[in-house]
């Protein structure tokens, strides 16, 4: 399966209007963005457990990471709550649930193999710093790969995109417009790298998860090269 996989040009998804797809597992249902492959796969995925559901213990082979969008999303090493930021690197395993029912973005395959990097971040007990005029960030992760942060984009204001070698956004709160086009909770828009762009923020703020300088490397899916 390919999804929005050519990394050379724009990809967007409004995920809230896109229907919840039922996974292998009895109870976790997914909204693709993009995907490179069936079930193990390159992908980027919002994910619904309902309460009690579970997956069964799987290896990352390719690392994952996951920011939790609502609910509390647990397995062996500890309950993760909303806001909370997590890495786990190639070969690390473990056996995911949530006993109460959780929403969650999550990254697949694309980590450098050699990544070791576990990290859990509370994020919605951190301050952001402003870092330039209408725009604050809490920094989550930053390697020379890529960089993870989540952005506060102050109301009213006029944000630049530009400079950077693939950027990748999801929506938290708020609203934004680009190109007439209207980005709302859960829209998501990855660019190519150096696309330059230009956002309006609506009367409050948008708080949202960011990835950039990512598309850097040639993006590669598991068994090919």
């Amino acid at each position: 399966m390919e999804l929005n996989a050519d990394f050379t040009k724009r990809a967007i998804v409004h995920s809230q209007g896109i229907p919840w797809t039922p996974s292998p597992l009895p109870g976790v249902e997914r909204r693709m963005l993009d995907r490179i492959g069936e079930e193990v796969a390159r992908a980027t995925t919002i994910v619904r457990y309902a309460p009690g559901s579970s997956f069964s213990a799987h290896t990352h082979d390719g690392g994952e990471e996951y920011l939790v969008l609502e609910g509390v999303f647990q397995d062996e090493h500890g309950n993760f709550p909303v806001g909370t930021y997590v890495r786990n690197p190639p070969t690390s395993r473990h056996t995911p649930r949530a006993d109460s029912g959780a929403v969650i973005l999550v990254k697949l395959w694309q980590f450098d193999p050699e990544d070791r990097h576990h990290q859990s971040t509370d994020t919605l007990s951190m301050k952001p710093i402003l870092v330039k005029p209408g725009v604050a960030e809490i920094p989550l992760y930053r390697d020379n790969r890529e960089r993870v942060r989540i952005e506060e984009w102050s109301a009213e204001s006029e944000i630049e995109i530009s400079g950077h070698l693939g950027f990748e956004a999801l929506v938290l709160d708020g609203e934004f417009d680009l190109d007439g086009e209207t980005f709302g909770q859960h829209s998501w828009v990855r660019l190519p790298p150096n696309d330059h762009a230009k956002v309006r923020v609506g009367d409050q703020k948008v708080r949202l998860w960011i990835k950039s300088d990512h598309l850097s490397v040639a993006q590669t899916a598991p068994g090919r090269n």
